[in-house]
């Protein structure tokens, strides 16, 4: 059992390295969002594109030294990070306009349901495009 789990472990470390690193940038972000809307009292859209701006610069960091380990052509990642994260804030504002204003879900929780969604499509993006070798 402890083999399956290392080799599991092992194959899936980027994204588990991925999803670690997008936990701080979701926490940002969903902090964020939360004294935007909450707080200040900005309208939820532009609270979450503001608050998805801060989760993707971070978490660019942190892959790119971390996870991804690539220390060239910084600008030229950064640059397609943050499209693949307005790929991801551009889904992430659908859905939430979705879960507001049609199901009628309560804004928070309709931003927690979206940051899963987005996340794996993100992944999946910036893995073949920003961090390919």
């Amino acid at each position: 059992m402890l083999n399956i789990i290392k080799h599991l472990v092992a194959r899936y470390r980027q994204l588990i390295v991925y999803c670690i690193i997008g936990c701080t940038g979701a926490t940002l972000d969903f902090v964020v969002y939360a004294l935007l809307t909450n707080c200040v009292g900005i309208h939820y859209q532009f609270a979450n594109f503001l608050s998805v701006s801060f989760g993707i610069v971070n978490n660019f960091f942190w892959n790119c030294y971390f996870n991804f380990k690539t220390k060239d052509k910084i600008l030229k990642r950064l640059a397609s990070f943050y499209s693949v994260g307005m790929f991801g804030w551009a889904l992430s504002a659908v859905c939430l306009w979705l879960f507001i204003e049609v199901v009628e879900l309560n804004d928070l929780i309709a931003k927690l349901g979206t940051i899963f969604f987005v996340t794996v499509v993100q992944f999946c993006l910036n893995k073949f495009i920003t961090f390919r070798k």
